[in-house]
Order: C-alpha cells, then structure tokens, then sequence
C-alpha cells in the first residue's frame, strides 16, 4: 500500500512531464538544453517520490471510534499524493524559470 499513491500519481506527472518537454517551442532546442530538461525532470521525479513517501511515513491514522479505522484512513493516500505533486511542481517550475533564464534571451547582432 505504501506505493498506492505513487501509482495513482504517475500518470498525470508523466502529463506534466510531456507538458514540460514540449512547452514552449520558441526556446532553441540545442543539446545542452536537453540534458537540463532531462536532468531536471529526473530530478523532478526523485522529489515527488521522495517526498510521496515521507508523506505515508508522517500520516497519523485517526483512532478507531464509532465508524472504524476506515472512517480516516484515505489520507495515507491523500497526504504522499499531494507532497509528491507539491514536489514535483516546485521542482519544475524553477527548472521552467532557470531554462527561461538560460535560453530565453535572444541575442542582438
């Protein structure tokens, strides 16, 4: 069950992640951006793992009471989603910043 969460996660990265390669087509496309996409979106995906399982770790289930322990327990799978997601996106919109920051500038002749 730890990894639930992880799986009900990937596909809509694996969207962002499409989002992030392709946006926007107006930057130039050279080899030494390809590897910052590549290293960032690995990256991206190493936090939002990460972070996907400090959240299952760090959730507290309610105690039983009238309705059972099921009453609560949906959050050991809410809480590892929304880190991974939280994660994933802070680390891809500084690498999106940096990578307009890099190759966004057009030079003047």
């Amino acid at each position: 069950m730890r990894y639930l969460a992880i799986l009900l996660l990937a596909p809509l990265l694996l969207i962002l992640c499409w989002g992030y390669w392709a946006y926007p087509k107006s930057l130039p496309r050279t080899s030494g951006r390809c590897i910052f996409d590549v290293a960032a979106l690995l990256l991206a995906l190493i936090t939002a793992v990460q972070c996907a399982m400090l959240g299952f770790d760090t959730v507290e289930l309610p105690t039983v009471d009238g309705f059972g322990r099921a009453s609560g327990a949906i959050w050991q799978q809410v809480l590892p989603a929304l880190y991974g997601y939280g994660a994933f996106a802070a680390v891809i919109v500084l690498a999106m910043l940096l990578r307009h920051a890099w190759w966004g500038r057009r030079r003047r002749r």
